[in-house]
């Protein structure tokens, strides 16, 4: 297996403006010696964090690994590989790390034991489709903490960050009150879901920045695919990349932020089409402020939620009075 461009620093000091990435925006990593190829993009994180941090800390952003028969081993390492290299304080994973079944557990667990720093995780609905306890019980021997609606504090680098983990909404586990039970908000937080949705609620009540994952940027992402599949078929506000705000200015539009990654494994189909759509790793530097870097994209308006029937039958009927007010209107005059 050969690697590619591995050579990244550690988080610079503040101010710095250029990139620790070989590329300030965007560097592509030839992963195998078959062109597997995975992205890496980095980015600052909320403007609180600036203020709250005396040295940045990164984050390394992992989701959707789905360790099975679709996604190979030599996929998996070359995360790994490419993750150890940009020497993240810790790793983040946000949820399906297994695909349908528990076959691939004791490869779930050797993959998490590959990272070198700390890993971090949430659950996803194929975890508890494949089944939850296994799932789990493979995270632990891989040394992973699994944030199962709970928080906990660390200290990275002389300083403590306190994690938030929401349990997979998919399937009905979040609990956002259990996640945030007994939690600090005067610490720099972060937090981790793998449905993006989610977010919204986290912002409300502090959490300026939120972690996710489930909808593979829609792997097929020419042509606006990915948002028509995920965000007017499937209903998703945030497909992927990164949304809202990391620039708190008072106004409550600006509440937080939320990144979605494009994931590293596949379910079903591994084809992934278009640059959104390929598999990515996203490092986010905790304590830089969003005007330090030049990132891969700004933040994006979400998706409009598709209507749902009662809107759509008020649509229907508001339309059938205007027609009616139309035809009054315009009526022809009775002839004697």
């Amino acid at each position: 297996m050969e690697f590619l461009n591995l050579g990244v620093a550690p988080p610079p000091p503040r101010g710095y403006g250029g990139s620790v990435l070989n590329d300030p925006q965007l560097v592509e990593y030839g992963a195998t010696k078959n062109d597997q190829r995975i992205w890496v993009r980095r980015f600052a994180g909320n403007s609180l964090y600036h203020a709250m941090l005396d040295t940045p800390l990164r984050v390394a952003h992992l989701t959707d690994i789905h360790v099975g028969f679709v996604t190979p081993m030599k996929v998996q390492r070359a995360a790994v590989a490419i993750t150890n290299a940009s020497k993240p304080d810790i790793v983040v994973i946000t949820g399906d790390f297994v695909c349908h079944s528990h076959a691939f557990l004791e490869d779930l667990a050797e993959t998490i034991r590959g990272f070198d720093a700390p890993v971090f995780a949430v659950l996803g609905n194929h975890d508890y489709w494949s089944g939850a306890p296994g799932v789990r019980r493979a995270l632990r021997q891989g040394g992973a903490e699994l944030l199962s609606n709970a928080n906990t504090v660390i200290t990275l680098r002389g300083q403590r960050f306190q994690l938030v983990g929401l349990d997979d909404a998919y399937t009905g586990h979040a609990d956002r009150r259990a996640a945030l039970k007994g939690w600090n908000p005067k610490l720099p937080t972060l937090g981790l879901s793998h449905i993006a949705e989610e977010a919204d609620s986290l912002w409300q009540e502090g959490v300026p920045l939120v972690l996710s994952g489930h909808t593979h940027a829609g792997q097929l992402t020419v042509a606006r695919l990915h948002e028509l599949t995920i965000g007017k078929l499937a209903g998703h506000r945030y497909i992927h990349g990164l949304y809202g705000s990391r620039k708190r200015t008072g106004d409550p539009a600006d509440e937080g932020a939320v990144y979605v990654g494009a994931g590293i494994g596949a379910a079903i189909m591994p084809l992934r089409v278009g640059e959104r759509g390929q598999r990515e790793i996203t490092l986010f530097d905790l304590g830089l402020h969003p005007d330090d870097l030049v990132e891969h994209h700004a933040e994006q308006i979400p998706m409009r939620p598709p209507l749902v029937v009662d809107e759509l039958v008020a649509q229907a009927e508001a339309h059938a009075r205007f027609q009616a007010r139309r035809k009054k209107r315009f009526r022809a005059p009775k002839v004697d």
